[in-house]
Order: structure tokens, then sequence, then C-alpha cells
């Protein structure tokens, strides 16, 4: 049963009756076991890395030409970012990470994935074409939702990416992968697939709740971190941040996960907030959740906390939470991830379902108390 004032130290437990789902791993790999990691099986994060002391390849992205760009749609699409797509080096005390990241803003805010960055005493940024790398630092950084804001120094009249409206994206769409794998010498490679999902939900650890992901078989590998996920137009859908691989008792093949554009776009402005020494506190609703095992979707409540906001919305246990203001909850995770990336104030509209009845009940979250 988990816990929306203490879902850090309780994550949800899966019924023993059940096949298990693909185990949950760190989202950092290293580097020299990357191919062999392939085989254990669970979530692998898409960042290359390695031992400070080891050679990690040096990045030239050369930048494709007029004459070089191909006739298919994939070429065109992925010529239209190559400017707005970087490769981050990131350095530790005692480790290296190699990463993707997308320029923002034509002064040089860069969005990159968190585990990146995470811990990084140095960030060194290559540009599209560039032979030497430029300084970067860290302006803020949001581990539970896995998105990093990193700003360029002394730099300008660089191509932002465009995003795409997220009401444009359907499952089905053609969908291109672009980032820096397996930190390979060269330009960042290029993947093609389909949207396979929309608004998956991933409890990556006990700290790390990624909703309203994408889901493609776009072939995403370490290294592709933080780099685009994007359309046929060559706009950014996505950013790029795992991948799924079987285990012992379950197959994964082509699945991989982006943080969709409304995420990505709701995470940076709070980032470019904070990094303007502008806080923003989490919401509070004051309930814990267990998951629903008839079969059916949604979460159901496990206890509601005295005087909280649910209670005054009249949330009951055993309520089977479907939907907070018209998103579907498709178990627990996703409501513990929506409540999380509210604010004190905001009003949600909660549907429940009670006694084979739906009601929808309004509760005015508050902030989450300090522990």
């Amino acid at each position: 049963m988990s816990n929306d004032s203490h879902w850090v130290n309780t994550p949800p437990q899966m019924p023993t009756n059940r096949p298990k789902k693909p185990r949950l791993i760190a989202l950092a790999v290293v580097l020299t076991t990357a191919f062999a990691g392939g085989v254990l099986g669970g979530i692998v994060g898409s960042s290359a890395r390695e031992s400070s002391s080891s050679n990690t390849p040096l990045i030239t992205a050369a930048p494709l030409k007029a004459g070089q760009v191909g006739n298919s749609s994939v070429a065109k699409a992925a010529n239209i970012i190559a400017p707005s797509v970087v490769t981050i080096d990131s350095l530790g005390a005692n480790s290296e990470s190699v990463g993707t990241g997308i320029i923002i803003t034509s002064d040089g805010e860069i969005l990159t994935n968190s585990h990146v960055i995470e811990g990084a005493e140095e960030v060194r940024v290559r540009l599209s074409g560039a032979t030497d790398p430029i300084m970067a630092d860290v302006l803020a950084t949001d581990p539970s939702n896995d998105i990093g804001l990193i700003k360029l120094r002394n730099t300008t009249g660089l191509t932002a990416a465009t995003f795409a409206n997220s009401e444009s994206i359907a499952v089905g769409d053609q969908v291109v992968a672009v980032g820096y794998a397996l930190a390979l010498d060269g330009g960042p490679s290029v993947t093609s697939g389909i949207v396979s999902a929309l608004n998956r939900t991933l409890q990556m650890d006990q700290e790390t709740f990624l909703d309203r992901l994408i889901q493609t078989d776009a072939a995403i590998s370490s290294g592709n971190s933080g780099g685009p996920l994007i359309n046929m137009n060559g706009e950014v859908i996505g950013i790029n941040t795992a991948v799924a691989n079987g285990g012992a008792s379950s197959a994964a093949n082509n699945i991989g996960f982006a943080i969709s554009v409304a995420e990505v776009q709701r995470v940076s402005k709070i980032l470019q907030e904070k990094s303007n020494g502008v806080a923003r506190e989490q919401g509070f609703l004051g309930i814990s959740l267990g998951s629903r095992e008839d079969g059916g979707s949604g979460a159901v409540i496990g206890e509601v906390t005295a005087g909280s906001p649910a209670e005054k919305a009249g949330v009951k246990v055993n309520d089977i939470v479907l939907s907070v203001d018209g998103q579907m909850i498709t178990g627990d995770t996703s409501l513990v991830a929506i409540i999380r990336d509210s604010a004190p104030g905001d009003k949600i509209t909660i549907t429940v379902q009670r006694d084979g009845k739906k009601l929808e009940l309004v509760a005015t979250l508050v902030a989450r108390p300090k522990e």
C-alpha cells in the first residue's frame, strides 16, 4: 500500500498471485556492461556512465549539408532537429556520464534527464558540428520527474528546438529518436518507430514516479538519455528516458519511454522558476493507496487522513479512483504522480466508484507536510 504523504518510502506492492512485471532498476547504467545488461531485465535508463579514468569517446556531430539530406521523411525530420541536439559530458567525483540534451533557448538553456547530470561537478557540452566543448552550469533538477536544466556559459545565437502541440500526438504516429547512443564517435544516432502507447506511468525507484510517458518502439540506447523524440515535422514530442528489457518471467521487445512534451514544458517552467529562486511546493491530498486486484483499472483508497483535503472532499476508504481532472488513473502510481505534480491551492476533480456508482468529488490541495 502506498501513501501520498509518504510515497518516497512506501512503494506499492505487487500481489503475490499475479505474474511479476519487469523489475525497475537504477536509471544510470555502466557503459562497459550496456550490452550484457540488456539480458538481465528491467527498466534501463539511457545514460552512458563509466569511471572518470576511462576513455569516453569524444563526440563531434557533423552537421547535415543540403546535399546530404535524404529523401525520406525520417531523414528530413532528423535534419530539422539536428542543430538543437547536443552531447553532454557530465563529470562527477568518481564517475562520468555521457548523454544528450535539447536546446530550448537561443542563449543556451538546455534540457536533459536529471540522471545524466546527477552529481556533476563539471558539465561540458558540444554543439552540433563543433569540435570544442562549452562549459555549462546546472541551473536546477527535478529527480522525481527525471528532468534537468543546464545553461551554456557566454553563448548566444543557438537554434532552439520546436515543441509539438501535446494534443497532436496519437498512438500509431511515426516518430524518430535522436541521441548519442553508447557515446559512439560521430554525430547522433537516429532511429525510427511509432508511438506505441500514451499516458504510461512507471515507478523507477522510491523517489522517481514518471507519468504521462510516451511508449515507443523506436530504439533507445545508453547515451540517448535527454535526447528528443520527434514527430515527422522535426518537432519535439518527448525526452527519451528509459527502455524496458525482459526478465526471467517476462519478455520485453522494442519498448522505450519518453517524457511527454506536456510534462517537459510543465517541469521546465518550474525548473526555470527554481533557478531564479522561486520554490514550488508539492500538493498533498491525504490518502494511502492500494492496487485494484479485481482486474479493473484505478486505485483503491486504503486510508484517509483526518482533516486532510481528501476527507473534506468526501473521499472514503475503499473508493476506487478512476480519474483526476479527466486523466484516467491506471494504477496507484499514476495517482501518486498526479498529486505530487500538483501545487498547494490547486483544485482537483476526483472521479471515484463507490458501491457501483460514480461520484465526482472536488478537493483543494494543501502543502505537503514536512517530515
